[in-house]
């Protein structure tokens, strides 16, 4: 077997293609499209870019992913799992960072995909998969409560909560607990109250 053999199953779908065919082909993409293009404007618009470059991206990828996908029943669009991820990087990084990140993204596709890896997923453990995609949920929803309700944080999509932790003597303030881009973890501020009750303690001894 080669290590890399490969052929869009554009080509040999072509080969008997049908008036038939089409017309199945193209009520199957009004359907698709009907779906995928307001999703796209929503998924533009919640990571943080115009809603045009929403649906610009879609089409791309719709077709990028039509002319050189290995199944004629695979359908390509948008996914939520990622807006998270676009959205800190063009907060950071801007739009060209995330350009950057999409073209390493795309070798790191396409080197998966020429040394035969993609069965590597099923190492991944089902917990952290349901834990993944279920704490994207959550933050997706909480970024968009703003906008449904017309509230306004200062620029932030989350408001900034002060939470105070008490562990004996010690008291930490936890200010932007649920801040995007804050610096600290939670698991850091969590240690930082543990240290510091463990050095009051060794104080009073």
């Amino acid at each position: 077997m080669k290590l890399f053999e490969f052929k869009p199953k554009l080509v040999s779908c072509l080969k008997n293609y049908s008036k038939e065919t089409f017309m199945a082909d193209l009520m199957a993409g009004v359907i698709v499209g009907i779906v995928a293009l307001p999703l796209a404007i929503a998924f533009g618009i919640a990571s943080g870019v115009s809603p045009e470059k929403g649906i610009i991206t879609a089409i791309i990828a719709g077709f990028i992913i039509s002319l050189l996908g290995g199944s004629k029943v695979q359908i390509g669009g948008p996914t939520g799992a990622f807006i998270v991820i676009i959205y800190g990087i063009i907060q950071q990084y801007g739009e060209a960072g995330l350009i950057v990140a999409t073209l390493m993204a795309g070798v790191l596709l396409i080197l998966l995909g020429v040394f035969k890896l993609g069965a590597v997923i099923k190492f991944i453990p089902y917990p952290i998969i349901v834990g993944f995609t279920s704490g994207i949920a959550v933050t997706i929803f909480t970024t968009q409560i703003a906008d449904i309700f017309g509230l306004s944080f200062g620029g932030e999509k989350v408001p900034d909560c002060v939470t105070e932790i008490r562990m004996g003597n010690s008291v930490l303030t936890v200010s932007g607990f649920f801040k995007q881009g804050a610096t600290d973890t939670a698991a850091d501020k969590m240690m930082k109250v543990l240290e510091a009750e463990a050095a009051t303690q060794k104080t009073a001894i």
